[in-house]
């Protein structure tokens, strides 16, 4: 009587998994996964703030990027996307006409460059070359 109840239990379960693996439900949702690195040191940057644009007009979702550099948007439409990645002291980094298509997950692997000094503010005192 164990055995019977144990099979029939794994019987359901697996039908249950089948029917969540391949049913995608109210307008199918996939994903993004990736991570960003510092451009020289490759080394992994955290608190990148990560931008998702659908067909380059609507805000879709931001994510930050955690300890090791790794971000992930879950449930996006599909659709084709514009990805900005930010962080401060480095340049912005834009990513476009990024695909998402249903039942699958795209990988980005992104290296921000750190901006020169230059860049970040201009010295007032360097006018006109004095």
């Amino acid at each position: 009587m164990k055995q019977k109840l144990l099979i029939l239990a794994v019987c359901l379960l697996g039908t249950f998994m089948a029917k969540a693996n391949t049913d995608p439900g109210n307008g199918a949702r996939d994903e993004l996964n990736g991570v960003v690195l510092h451009a020289e040191t490759k080394r992994p940057l955290k608190d990148v703030s990560v931008t998702a644009y659908i067909n380059n007009s609507k805000k879709e979702k931001i994510v930050i990027s955690n300890e090791e550099g790794g971000f992930s948007f879950d449930e996006l439409k599909p659709g084709v996307y514009k990805f900005v990645f930010e962080k401060t002291g480095f340049k912005k980094v834009t990513r476009e006409k990024v695909v998402i298509k249903t039942d699958e997950t795209s990988q980005l692997q992104i290296e921000l460059v750190e901006m020169g000094d230059y860049e970040i503010l201009p010295s007032p005192f360097n006018i006109g070359g004095f």
